[in-house]
């Protein structure tokens, strides 16, 4: 038997046991908002010392976590050196955006149907805390079986902020010196190894009315109406935006969403007050700061534009950055990463694994950022929609998390070869 078939074999052995880990984090909510995130931290470390993987608790102080829009978090760090060479981090969220409605399964109950587990971040990305942890075990037995000396070292990194942007996870482990890693991979889908994807911008946008009885509704200004106004001619940019193409295959163009409108004070009064949050996707090769500075004159010259009714005073409009995460751009340095996945991706899963760029943005830009070569890689299916990530009934395939463990144990085998 190869060493890939002992990796594999030991996994298939201890599969019920990462099934059942998996349930854990997943009955444990991670709701962002609000972040109330260190609970479920501290239950992850618990499972993973009663496996012998003891964790390192970082807390970010409550001053930087409440500046950061959250409540609590705790980043997780498990180091296993073992002897001069790379360190390889692997990376997974545990934070992630609320169930919403129309689920027909428990969101937080990691229940098992038809070969499937359902529940929030089954998919994105409770499931690669499984796989990465699973495959360091398989990794550590059968290296001791065979007495296989390891060169290097792999540390898991939990964090709890991806979808608010990694500020106050994995940026800050990295800006506090807490880890250095080499290269790392971080949380994904199988069916692929992910070198780049879309940077995000997401604006608040404060539109300023005057307040007016409803029954007198000329003696206002509708924040509402100048609102529209200037969601019309920022979802106008969308069209424009299908012009701008992507060299990076998996990648189309930008496009613009409004996520979230809020504002007024009851059904009988002119609304003096609305915010929109704007969600604007930047494909790599586009600059940020030019993109942000091109928003906000679409967002002043309609706010300039708009004509309130009979005569009311203008509209006042602030914009406020809420999030910049920029895209990823591959590094040279990852090219072992992505030569090994394929190879051991094709082997498991019988099909080819192509290099791709996706339109998500992820954590793994923060390590880039930071120099470390990074890729994306993990359990899932082949697109986001076929997981219902971010909807209701979020679901995991469990064979893709058998395998994804798979690929992952046999390419930190044979990264981790001395030289």
């Amino acid at each position: 038997m190869t060493t890939e078939q002992q990796l594999d074999a030991w996994i298939d052995a201890h599969f019920d046991e990462e099934v059942r880990f998996l349930q854990e984090l997943v009955r444990v909510p991670t709701d962002t908002p609000p972040g109330n995130n260190a609970p479920h931290a501290e239950r992850t470390a618990e499972l993973l010392e009663a496996m012998g993987l003891s964790a390192e608790k970082h807390a970010v102080p409550t001053a930087e976590v409440e500046a950061a829009g959250l409540q609590s978090i705790t980043n997780l760090i498990v180091r296993r050196p073992y002897g001069a060479g790379k360190t390889i981090a692997l990376n997974a969220h545990g934070d992630v955006v609320p169930p919403g409605e129309g689920w027909t399964h428990d969101p937080y109950g990691g229940e098992i149907a038809d070969g499937k587990m359902y529940g929030r971040a089954t998919a994105v990305s409770k499931c690669d805390i499984a796989s990465f942890t699973f495959a360091i075990r398989a990794l550590e037995s059968v290296s001791a079986s065979l007495n296989a000396r390891l060169a290097g070292g792999v540390e898991l990194h939990v964090t709890y902020d991806e979808e608010y942007g990694g500020e106050v996870g994995p940026d800050w482990l990295l800006k506090k010196g807490l880890t250095k890693p080499d290269l790392m991979i971080a949380a994904g889908f199988s069916y692929q190894v992910v070198v780049a994807h879309n940077g995000c911008l997401q604006l608040e946008v404060t539109v300023h009315g005057d307040m007016a009885h409803a029954a007198i509704p000329d003696s206002g200004t509708d924040a509402l109406q100048g609102a529209t106004h200037i969601l019309n001619a920022l979802y106008a940019l969308n069209t424009d935006y299908l012009k701008i193409s992507s060299s990076v295959e998996g990648i189309t163009h930008p496009y613009l969403n409004v996520g979230q409108i809020s504002g007024g004070t009851n059904t009988n009064v002119i609304p003096g007050k609305v915010v929109l949050k704007v969600d604007r996707r930047m494909i790599p090769e586009e600059d940020p700061a030019e993109v942000e500075a091109s928003l906000r004159h679409t967002i002043e010259q309609a706010a300039a534009s708009f004509k309130p009714p009979r005569g009311g005073r203008a509209i006042g409009v602030d914009v406020k950055r809420i999030l910049l995460a920029r895209a990823l751009k591959p590094l040279p340095g990852n090219k072992p990463l992505v030569d090994a996945i394929q190879k051991h991706g094709q082997a498991v899963f019988g099909e080819a694994i192509p290099a791709v760029g996706t339109p998500l943005y992820t954590d793994v830009r923060i390590y880039g950022e930071h120099g470390i070569p990074g890729v994306i890689y993990g359990a899932g299916p082949r697109t986001v929609r076929e997981s219902n990530a971010k909807r209701a009934d979020e679901h995991l395939v469990l064979e893709d998390l058998r395998r994804a463990t798979q690929v992952i144990a046999r390419t930190l085998f044979e990264l981790l070869q001395p030289t």
